[in-house]
Formats: structure tokens, C-alpha cells, sequence
């Protein structure tokens, strides 16, 4: 555990929950899937949020079951009550800063290039600072000035309407393509798929969520992924996961098994009894990539093209159980990047179709 990042984390509330309210279509903000995604990053120390919580008598409920303190930034006459929150949360992040030290880590959730001086006063201090905001009402100046940027909508676990931002959406400010809302799949995470779909757990959910986890932690950090760092995250994702509700005796029983499977890797490890964990560089993958240009050859014909929209349905119909999370890719269009890297397809953005168009690679 001495070896993990300490996160502090603090939430302009009212930017993000406005935010997620006008852009996805009246939805109320999901403080789980930050949680989800910090989990795999360190341990959270600290959460806070600010904003006049008269306005949001619902998220308040909410955020305690998330054991997040409320902080009161009451309205008052002829003040301005946006400026007061931004201020207090600045002024408690900075001192945080100096007296904790052992925290390495600022979670900075807001949208408000406001806050652009404050992410610069952390980095000083030689914090590592994340921010966290809606993507149509984050600030070009916000992200660049972050160690790392996590835009809400693109979060695992967070439905965004097919209709919103799909006309007019401002260029992503770090410099990448910005996907339109039609290729993220609105369907339910991990996490929330048991309760919403199935009366119990199995071993099929469960080799989605670790090669999920396994992805997210590689993608995080330089280092490897050892089993106990796993068991963490997971832990720190559903404090009520148990091996033993799929029937498992250890945990190592658990990852031996998906490792017969093909799920993960299995390597020695920086201590006897924690193997290293990985996703496997080949096999499934292949196979996968190899599914994924036969169907778009089949819908291609000669000379043509297949959209993205519909193409995982058309996969499923080939392969009853083709699943991208099962890899480790957290979204579909992830799983065709990864597959026009490898040459199995070629991946271009149409403004004409308005979606993503893939077509078989050429030699």
C-alpha cells in the first residue's frame, strides 16, 4: 500500500452536475464512474464537493452514500456565490497540499479555466493533477495545463445520449480526435450489469471487469500489475467483491482459472505468491481481428465501406460471444482502433455519414 498514490479529490460541483444536466439530455451526474476510474489509479484519501446544496437536494444523498464531505457554499445577497465555491475550493486544495504531503495526487473536477491557475499552483508543489470535466463545457484552457485529463462523458459507465453534440461540437482541446456520441456504446457497465440484468454473478462478468481493471491499471501506470494490486483495485471499485461468490476458494485460484481461459497472463511477479497479471498479446485478440475484417469485407463488398454504427450487432451475429470488454477494451471503437493498428482493417472518421467508416486493409 506504501507504494500507491494518495488522491484528494474535489469536485466543483455545480459545473459538473449543470454540465451533465444540459449536455446529456436532463441526466443527473454519477459520481461512480470517477470513482471507478480513480480506483484504478491509487487510493482516495479525501473527497470533497462545493456548491449551494439547496440546489441539488437529490445528488446531496447521493454523494454521502459516497462518503464525499459537503461543502456549504450558501448564496447570499448582492454575492456571488459561483466565485465564493471556487475560491474555497482553491484555498482548501492548496492547503491540503502543504499539510499533507503524503497525498500525490489532485482530482480537480470542474470545467472552469478558472481553476487553470490553481492546477499550475499543484504542480509546483509537485503534485500530480488529474482533471475531470464534461466534455462540451470544459474549457480548451483546462486540459493541457492537467498531468491528465478525463472527460465524463468518456468515462466507463456514463450513457450519453446518440442525439447530443452530435452538430457543432468544439475540437477536444488535447489535440485528438474528438469521437462523436454515436460510438459510445450505451450499454451498462460491469458494475451495474449484475443488478440491472442478472439475479447473479458469474464467471463471464468476471473476466470482463478484471480485463477491464488489468487494461485500465496498464494504461495508468509504468509499472506492472501484480495479483495484489489487482485484488485492490477491485476492491476499491465494489468493497463487496469476494472471490468466493464465483465460486472461488483464493484469489489466485480466481486468476489461474482466467488464465486457462485466456483472459489474462500469468508471470513471476516481484514477490512469491503475487504473480504479475497482463492481457494477452495474442490469441483472442487475433482471432477477434481477424472476425472483425471478415464481416467488414462482407458488408464492404468491392471498393466499399462499413460503418461502425450496427457493426458490433453484425459481429454478434457471426460470434454469439464476441465481447470487446472480454479483451480489455473499454468501447467498441477502442477495439477497431486497435484493430486498424494492427492492420487488420483501415479506420477513417466520415463528416459526410457523419460515423466512423472501416474498410479492409490493402496490402
Amino acid at each position: 500500500m506504501d507504494q500507491e498514490d494518495r488522491i484528494a479529490l474535489f469536485l466543483d460541483y455545480e459545473n459538473l452536475a449543470l454540465g451533465v444536466r444540459d449536455h446529456h439530455g436532463g441526466r443527473a451526474f454519477d459520481l461512480r464512474p470517477i470513482a471507478d476510474a480513480l480506483a484504478e489509479r491509487g487510493r482516495v484519501v479525501v473527497r470533497r464537493a462545493y456548491a449551494d446544496w439547496s440546489y441539488f437536494d437529490e445528488d446531496r444523498r447521493m454523494l454521502t452514500r459516497s462518503h464525499v464531505e459537503l461543502i456549504e457554499i450558501p448564496q447570499r445577497m448582492g454575492a456571488s456565490r459561483k466565485n465564493a465555491a471556487d475560491i474555497k475550493m482553491a484555498v482548501d486544495a492548496v492547503e491540503l497540499a502543504f499539510e499533507r504531503e503524503y497525498i500525490s495526487t489532485f482530482v480537480i473536477g470542474t470545467g472552469d479555466s478558472d481553476f487553470t491557475p490553481l492546477v499550475h499552483k499543484l504542480r509546483e508543489l509537485n503534485k500530480r493533477v488529474i482533471g475531470v470535466g464534461v466534455e462540451n463545457s470544459t474549457s480548451a484552457l483546462l486540459p493541457p495545463a492537467c498531468d491528465e485529463f478525463l472527460f465524463y462523458d468518456r468515462l466507463e459507465g456514463v450513457e450519453v445520449p446518440p442525439a447530443a453534440g452530435r452538430r457543432g461540437r468544439a475540437a477536444r482541446p488535447v489535440g485528438t480526435v474528438a469521437p462523436p456520441p454515436a460510438e459510445r456504446p450505451a450499454e451498462p457497465t460491469v458494475e451495474t450489469a449484475p443488478a440491472a440484468e442478472e439475479p447473479a454473478r458469474d464467471v463471464d462478468t468476471l473476466s470482463v471487469l478484471v480485463a477491464q481493471t488489468v487494461a485500465g491499471m496498464q494504461g495508468s501506470s509504468s509499472g506492472e500489475v501484480t495479483a495484489s494490486g489487482l485484488k485492490r483495485t477491485l476492491l476499491r471499485k465494489d468493497p463487496t467483491f469476494s472471490e468466493s461468490d464465483y465460486g472461488f476458494r483464493t484469489f489466485g485460484e480466481l486468476l489461474r482459472h482466467l488464465a486457462g481461459h485466456n483472459v489474462i497472463e500469468l508471470a513471476a511477479g516481484p514477490a512469491k505468491g503475487d504473480p504479475e497479471v497482463s492481457l494477452p498479446e495474442r490469441g483472442d485478440r487475433e482471432v477477434a481481428f481477424a472476425l472483425l475484417r471478415s464481416v467488414v469485407v462482407d458488408l464492404a463488398g468491392e471498393g466499399g465501406a462499413a460503418a461502425l454504427s450496427g457493426l458490433k450487432d453484425q459481429l454478434r451475429r457471426a460470434r454469439p460471444d464476441f465481447s470487446e470488454k472480454k479483451l480489455g477494451y473499454r468501447s467498441f471503437l477502442q477495439f477497431c482502433k486497435a484493430a486498424a493498428t494492427s492492420g487488420a482493417v483501415e479506420l477513417r472518421w466520415s463528416t459526410e455519414a457523419e460515423d466512423y467508416l472501416l474498410t479492409p486493409q490493402t496490402a
